[in-house]
């Protein structure tokens, strides 16, 4: 799959550094996830997935408990996920993922963040075929071959195992997350991941190296971080390293 995962994964909160943002945004998935799938995480999976993954990022603990108490009040507000994808700067493909209270509103402010930084939105399906709904972890280690062995002996349909620069990165299907998860922690208890997430991983990668481009794509990704209704922005291109 090319270059290891966290050497391409592109952080809207480190893009933009903006905590606040970060904040709203991780108490707007808990609440729906609390809402929806009930208030306790040790019943919820997606609950608990996504309080681990918040505190990961340092969200307070009081943006989570007010979330999930929002959530036991009933009420509040209603969300529903909308989906964008297209092109970016540069050619590169995007997929936006928004959770949204007026789909008119959002709508609008996307498609603004396309057109005015020489993006093309496209239709549903444009892009995302590209994509593969995956579960990743990243963790310190040296064997990568180990890692695979003992996943398919766990039974884990891992889709494939990377190791470089003293990182390994596994992939799996998003359906098996947990699966995944529990299989290399009781491998390693002390494991700890630098990443652990279900996200979309592009199949092929679009290089960006001409200075102007890459500028007008920063602006197109800030651009996309000022819209309060987008959650996770995914893309394919590969920028060069710093």
């Amino acid at each position: 799959m090319g270059r290891a995962y966290q050497n391409r994964k592109e952080s809207m909160a480190k893009t933009a550094g903006q905590k606040t943002r970060l904040y709203s945004r991780y108490g707007k998935e808990i609440y729906v996830c609390a809402k929806n799938g009930g208030f306790d995480p040790d019943g919820n999976l997606p609950l608990r997935q996504m309080i681990a993954k918040a505190k990961k990022d340092q969200v307070p603990a009081h943006v989570i408990e007010r979330a999930i108490d929002k959530a036991k009040g009933g009420g509040g507000e209603d969300y529903e996920t909308a989906r964008y994808e297209g092109f970016s700067p540069g050619g590169a493909m995007v997929i936006v993922d928004c959770l949204t209270d007026n789909g008119k509103r959002t709508f609008t402010e996307v498609r603004q963040a396309f057109v005015k930084n020489d993006a093309k939105l496209g239709g549903p399906g444009t892009v995302g075929h590209m994509f593969d709904h995956q579960a990743v972890f990243v963790f310190k280690g040296e064997d990568e071959e180990a890692v695979l062995e003992m996943l398919i002996m766990a039974d884990v349909d891992v889709t494939d195992v990377e190791l470089e620069d003293g990182m390994i990165t596994v992939y799996a299907p998003h359906t098996e997350f947990y699966k995944t998860k529990t299989a290399l922690t009781e491998e390693n208890s002390e494991a700890e991941f630098e990443v652990e997430e279900i996200t979309f991983v592009p199949q092929t990668m679009t290089d960006i190296t001409d200075p102007e481009v890459i500028e007008q794509f920063e602006k197109f990704l800030a651009a996309l971080e000022d819209c309060d209704d987008v959650q996770n922005v995914y893309h394919n291109a590969e920028l060069p390293q710093d």
